[in-house]
């Protein structure tokens, strides 16, 4: 199997598992509260409505943004190690093992989102401002989960298509 084939083959399968993670993995709690910090809680309701809510904090948002990124690299992990036993690659666990450091790592710093965070900043140095503050024009979570159901989808079918190919 040529290189740019197995680049190809485990990029589509870590971007898939990236999305699935991101969306469906990722559970509420540290969607909301990832970035929170001292400055800038995030607050989270109770399940008695006569409570007020729960004020979450940078300790709170360090811990939900870290087992974000551990879940959402652990799928990354399953992902292409089944995918690449299935297509017939043959990894090197050092250089799988770095690759998800790498992925985790950028995604811990991109997801903490704290004020003047890694993104902000390079948002505003490219001035992109205004678009980095957008929530408007449909996006939301719906239209993610449904583009990271079809994408897992697609890499299932993928991964079925190619069973039994051979590499010329």
């Amino acid at each position: 199997m040529h290189r740019p084939a197995i680049f190809a083959a485990v990029l589509g399968l870590g971007r898939a598992a990236s999305n699935i993670g991101d969306h469906w993995i990722q559970n509420d709690h540290c969607a909301r509260v990832k970035g929170a910090t001292d400055a800038n809680p995030v607050y989270t309701p109770t399940d008695n409505p006569d409570e007020e809510p729960v004020a979450h904090g940078t300790a709170d948002g360090t811990k939900a943004c870290a087992w974000h990124c551990l879940t959402y690299t652990a799928t990354q992990a399953v992902a292409v190690s089944v995918g690449a036993r299935v297509l017939g690659i043959r990894l090197r666990p050092g250089a799988a093992a770095a690759a998800l450091a790498v992925s985790g790592i950028t995604h811990y710093i991109a997801d903490r989102r704290v004020p003047g965070g890694v993104l902000e900043t390079l948002a505003a140095k490219t001035g992109k401002t205004t678009f980095y503050k957008l929530a408007d024009h449909g996006m939301n979570g719906a239209y993610a989960l449904d583009q990271a159901w079809h994408e897992g989808w697609e890499a299932v079918a993928a991964l079925i298509a190619t069973t039994g190919a051979t590499a010329r």
